[in-house]
């Protein structure tokens, strides 16, 4: 997942969270109590920054994600211990095996990618690998509830409201809608973007659930961050912008590497 760094532009979000910034501070919850009532004063700061009727009303109808908050507070130990006991849990060998064959399977959609964005298969496949299993389980959560809840959190409202905010303009522009599932932080897609990300990298119809469109994204994604062709043993600052977690790091950078043969 790449819920610690999928950003918007330094702009974007000084125009969506900092104006709210106060009144998100005064009424953040740890509990569903005062969710509601959080709504909307949100619904407003929401209106304030462009979103419309098809956004508000899927704001309106987000429930607090009890499941979102229970996932948030053991992220620590999702990426716990050193880069060999990681991808085991997370079935690096497995990844590194699969991504091979698909990168066979799909050679000339990677080859396309990589003349277009300068990124090889390896880290598109084991971003892909690592995050949904190759597509396998792109979550089941509520993705609206699951970013509201986390903007209406004490615990880093600050991050998670830009996303919030970006989710409901997607509502608006029909690339998900109130019902849209994902992962527990309210990523999409194959890849598990981040809303904001996806207002910001995603290609084509934006569609991330569209293997392509997903591959084609976390491309852009990487060159944005200063992919510069080659392995991606030689690009590790552009994959610390997927992902803040060292350990995630290391675990992409081996299977990728491995995947491509360096």
């Amino acid at each position: 997942m790449d819920w610690g760094f999928k950003r918007l532009s330094a702009v974007a979000i000084a125009m969506a969270a900092l104006a709210p910034a106060t009144a998100f501070a005064a009424s953040c919850g740890n509990d569903g109590g005062g969710f509601d009532r959080w709504k909307q004063a949100f619904a407003q700061e929401a209106a304030s920054a462009g979103v419309k009727s098809r956004g508000l009303d899927a704001l309106a109808s987000a429930k607090y994600a009890t499941a979102t908050i229970k996932v948030d507070r053991a992220v620590k130990k999702a990426f716990s211990g050193d880069v060999n006991s990681f991808m085991q849990r997370r079935g690096g060998a497995a990844i590194i095996a699969k991504g091979k064959s698909l990168k066979k399977q799909h050679a000339k959609l990677f080859d396309d990618l990589e003349r277009r964005y300068g990124v090889p298969p390896g880290p598109l496949l084991a971003i892909w690998g690592m995050e949904t299993g190759f597509g396998g389980f792109m979550g089941k959560q509520n993705t609206v509830s699951a970013i509201v809840t986390l903007a209406y959190d004490c615990r880093r409202p600050e991050f998670f409201t830009p996303h919030a905010i970006a989710a409901l303009k997607l509502v608006d522009a029909g690339v998900i809608n109130a019902s849209t599932v994902g992962a527990a932080h309210g990523e999409i897609g194959h890849t598990q973007f981040l809303p904001g990300n996806v207002l910001k990298y995603g290609v084509g119809s934006m569609n991330l659930r569209e293997m392509s469109t997903a591959l084609a994204s976390t491309a852009n994604f990487l060159r944005a961050h200063g992919y510069r062709s080659g392995p991606a043993s030689a690009n590790r600052a552009a994959i610390a912008g997927w992902n803040s977690a060292s350990v995630y790091q290391q675990a992409i950078v081996i299977m990728a590497d491995a995947i491509d043969g360096n």
